[in-house]
């Protein structure tokens, strides 16, 4: 388990400049869930090449935004309403 944090932390460290490495980190104390997630997409994109260079802040931002779309939770609210008798609209007599 040690050794896993210690290889992806390796790798994020190849991978992200330094204002990026600290911008993750921080979202790594509010939201880890979502951190954990931006670190898998890195660790993706780098085995498989598809990173030029290291990853500034800017492109951080931009795979955050990637990422919040993919996990994005939709949420709908669905009223039912129901037919009420009022004793207003009739005259009982």
């Amino acid at each position: 388990r040690y050794r896993e944090a210690e290889i992806r932390n390796t790798i994020l460290a190849q991978v992200l400049d330094q204002a990026a490495r600290a911008r993750l980190s921080n979202l790594a104390l509010v939201k880890p869930d979502k951190a954990k997630a931006v670190e898998n997409y890195l660790i993706q994109m780098a085995r498989f090449g598809q990173l030029a260079g290291k990853v500034s802040e800017q492109g951080l931002i931009e795979i955050l935004e990637k990422v919040s779309q993919q996990t994005e939770k939709k949420t709908t609210v669905k009223f039912n309403r129901r037919k009420v008798l009022d004793s207003d609209e009739e005259d009982d007599y």
